[in-house]
């Protein structure tokens, strides 16, 4: 199954957490904190939104940084993913 988002909203998928500190510490799951980089899956087609022209700044493949709480959480064929909003995207990670 695909996600096709619409407007100004974009499919992320987070990138995996560390599994060891710098000091070479092996985490558990639970101990893990989970990054908020995220990879882009899907980028809506943008459009008008509440009277606003939207272009869409982000493209599939890039590596993002969003807000702690935003977006929805989905689970699609098993894999964990978020849908947010492009003005809820703070940063691009290159």
């Amino acid at each position: 199954m695909t996600l096709k988002p619409l407007l100004d909203r974009v499919v992320l998928k987070q990138i995996a957490a560390e599994e060891t500190t710098k000091g070479g510490i092996i985490l558990t799951s639970a101990a893990q904190e989970k990054p908020q980089i995220y990879e882009v899956i899907e980028v809506g087609p943008g459009g008008v939104v509440d009277g606003n022209d939207i272009k869409m700044m982000i493209k599939k493949g890039d590596k993002v940084i969003t807000g702690k709480y935003t977006g929805t959480n989905v689970k699609i064929d098993g894999e964990e993913l978020i849908i947010v909003r492009q003005e809820d995207i703070l940063a691009i990670v290159e």
